[in-house]
């Protein structure tokens, strides 16, 4: 089956003339990321576009939610009036399956435990005529790239490594759940014009190195926040030697450089898993306009000229890395990570080795990966450490099972875990004998905070290529580097892995029996949607509070936050998950996992009602029902990781009216505005340590609130000083609206009760 067919064929037949037209209009030749984007205005663009600082209205051809954020972002839909979505758009049931045992036993308990919420995203699908791929099916990414994305589109996705889908050429951005509302109720979509970084890769890879190496590569170089703001580019003859499921691994691990999306340039190896996946039509279509789906050949002989950024790499002479811990941009050849691991201190022995998740779980990561497995019986080695595999769609595993991989796993030891997101996420009931224990695993996942995967500080968690965690499996060594070192087998003999060898595309075609897909009622006006009023796991939502029209006084200090806050942070996944669609039970968990600068502890906060230290959601509930807002100062990259809009609906909900920190990542600041939070930033980053910790705190300029404007926080100290600071915004004036609204939701209500 081929989806949206015509929507691709319309697409590509107005393509020719709107990249005319962005050439004629920017007066220069064009990258391929320019190409989309002006191609996808929501009206045509009358005006040159400046990257990174003007506010830019488009039209995505659709919209894919997971789980996890799908309650929240349909819970909102639900609030606006419209009776069906306005593009194609999809659920995935991937995030709330826990790896413990095994695929069968795990998935049948997840059913069994979150059938509530699972009857409830399906008939909501249903209602409003959204595709609804059922637990098992496969993670969002995985089964996008298999069935929706296509060269030269735009997608939304309410998840941070939406933009996998750059694998297949197609523009793919994590978002918030509002933001999905705005473009399934036929919205415009608000996103500030990206910069574009270049990324020129030569040569070709070989032997132990893979797709995953140049995006670790790429982290080192760029760092967690060096792709903010920005669309990461790859092209040359060495991206073209790179498979269309490679291609997506890069792009998916984009999102822990801060990348507003990666995208590859259209070329055969695309068409080639077009063809793969039964979408030889699109593929055709795409054949027909291959030029309008590529930079201009100008920007190939000189892109320094057209990118603000150019990194440049060969991948002949790139060597696997292995990023960690603790950070996804600590990047570590695999010929230097023994001697990182005895300068550091990080425990050698690998506890656990993971493969698969969204950014490395295709045909191609596991035939090669089975390929060093299959050397652990012919070379007479076993396991050293847990192995687990998880397939990415049931379309995968079928095939590899059918292909004789599974069992190759099996023989070895390897579990294979469900079709779902699993460790990746936290979802995950790790066995281990201390939890306090400092221990290492490796997964080839894409992102490494601690606790992200097994909620243990104490588990050291390092990224790498499949076909290395493979190694690492067999070998149960961090410092062990598989292209000099050998091991010792059952007989004692010394013995060393062979180079992996794999296959792009299965030989013998993929083949599933049901590949987990309910298609929406044609009419689903009749479809009614059932929300528990006594449930634990589901809650309607009431609209925020719109702004009082007066500044803000009276505040107190919530939590000063020290270093790192991503938005596992402040809303962890692992258990609670499972109040993802309920947002006063989710909210007991905001902000739990940040660091308190004052006394360096987690969850402890000074209540300045009592005097007392105490939990920071039961603090900021003391706050609400005192009738005094609360204000959260954070620290650099604020937001860092997921999309998930919880991270600012929580503060929302508990009262929190301003969080002011050094720097935002992109989805988190976008989100807060969504939800009608002031997000503002130190004019003088140093501002941060005049913050103390029984202030008072007033915010002026808000009855003035204009863009470009600053704001000034007016710190009372308990001393009966008091120190001015000045505060800077990005918010443009339509978002200035959504905070005076109380949330962007509220203009949208507002304006379907008029229409």
């Amino acid at each position: 089956m081929v989806f949206d067919l015509e929507l691709i064929k319309k697409l590509y037949a107005e393509l020719p003339m709107k990249v005319m037209a962005a050439r004629n209009l920017v007066g220069h030749p064009l990258t391929m990321a320019e190409k989309i984007l002006y191609a996808h205005s929501f009206t045509p663009a009358n005006r040159i576009y400046q990257r990174g600082k003007d506010y830019v209205d488009f039209a995505p051809d659709r919209v894919a939610m997971q789980d996890a954020t799908a309650q929240m972002a349909l819970l909102q839909f639900d609030t606006c009036g419209r009776k069906n979505v306005a593009v194609p758009s999809t659920v995935h049931c991937d995030h709330l399956i826990q790896a413990k045992v095994g695929a069968k036993i795990d998935l049948d308990t997840a059913i069994d435990i979150n059938r509530e919420v699972y009857d409830f995203l399906a008939s909501i699908s249903n209602k409003y005529g959204i595709g609804f791929w059922k637990p098992g099916a496969g993670i969002i990414h995985q089964v996008v790239l298999e069935n929706y994305a296509f060269p030269g589109g735009m997608m939304i996705g309410t998840d941070s490594h939406t933009p996998n889908a750059g694998g297949l050429g197609m523009i793919a951005i994590g978002v918030g759940g509002a933001d999905a509302v705005d473009v399934m109720a036929g919205l415009p979509w608000e996103l500030k014009m990206p910069k574009l970084i270049g990324v020129k890769l030569t040569g070709k890879m070989s032997g132990w190195t893979s797709a995953k190496d140049i995006i670790l590569w790429v982290a080192g170089q760029l760092t967690v926040k060096g792709g903010t703001g920005a669309i990461v580019e790859y092209f040359g003859e060495g991206a073209d030697s790179i498979s269309c499921t490679g291609k997506a691994t890069i792009c998916n691990m984009g999102a822990e450089i801060g990348a507003t999306c990666s995208l590859f340039t259209y070329d055969d190896r695309m068409a080639g898993y077009l063809k793969a996946t039964g979408r030889a039509e699109v593929a055709q279509l795409a054949d027909g306009v291959r030029d309008h789906l590529r930079p201009d050949p100008e920007v190939y002989s000189n892109p320094a000229k057209y990118y603000d950024q150019v990194l440049e790499l060969n991948l002949s002479e790139l060597e696997p890395h292995v990023n960690g811990p603790f950070t996804p941009d600590l990047a570590t050849p695999i010929s230097k990570m023994a001697e990182a691991v005895a300068a550091n201190g990080w425990p050698d022995a690998v506890e656990v080795a993971l493969i698969g998740s969204c950014t490395n779980s295709s045909y191609e990561d596991i035939s090669r990966s089975a390929s060093i497995a299959a050397q652990a019986k012919t070379k007479g080695l076993k396991t050293a450490s847990e192995f687990t595999i998880t397939p990415g769609s049931e379309v995968v595993r079928y095939t590899i099972e059918k292909d004789g991989y599974l069992k190759t796993f099996d023989e070895i030891g390897g579990v294979v875990l469900a079709n779902a997101c699993g460790p990746c996420i936290g979802q995950w009931a790790r066995h281990i004998d201390d939890p306090t224990r400092k221990n290492t695993i490796v997964t080839s996942f894409n992102r490494n905070f601690a606790k992200r995967n097994d909620g243990l500080a104490s588990t050291h968690a390092f990224v790498a290529s499949p076909e290395i965690v493979t190694a690492y499996a067999i070998a149960g060594r961090l410092s062990f580097n598989p292209l000099k070192d050998k091991l010792t087998n059952a007989n004692g003999e010394q013995v060393m892995l062979d180079e992996p060898k794999g296959f792009e595309l299965p030989p013998n075609g993929f083949s599933v029996e049901d590949a987990g897909y309910l298609a929406p009622a044609a009419d689903g006006t009749g479809v009614q949607v059932v929300v528990k009023s006594d449930s634990t796991r589901l809650q309607l939502l009431e609209p925020f509070t719109p702004w009082e029209g007066t500044d803000l006084k009276g505040l107190r200090l919530l939590i000063r936050v020290k270093g790192k806050c991503t938005t596992d942070h402040i809303s962890m996944a692992g258990p609670w998950l499972k109040y993802r669609g309920h947002l006063d039970n989710i909210s007991n968990n905001m902000l739990i996992g940040a660091i308190n600068s004052y006394n360096m502890q987690t969850d402890s906060v000074k209540n300045a009602l009592t005097g007392g230290y105490g939990p920071v959601p039961a603090t900021a509930r003391e706050y609400k029902a005192a009738g005094i807002g609360s204000v959260v100062i954070g620290d650099e990259n604020y937001g860092e990781g997921s999309s998930r809009e919880h991270a600012a609906m929580e503060p929302r909900h508990l009262g929190v009216r301003v969080i002011l920190v050094k720097s935002f990542a992109r989805i988190h600041e976008t989100n807060l505005k969504k939800q009608g939070m002031l997000g503002v930033t130190f004019a003088d980053k140093e501002d941060y340590e005049k913050v103390q910790e029984d202030d008072v705190i007033d915010i002026i300029g808000l009855t003035e609130f204009a863009p470009g404007k600053q704001l000034t926080m007016v710190l009372h100290h308990a001393d009966g000083k008091s120190d001015k600071i000045k505060l800077n915004h990005t918010y443009n004036q339509q978002q200035i609206e959504w905070f005076k609204a109380g949330s962007a939701l509220n203009l949208i209500r507002k304006q379907f009760a008029n229409a």
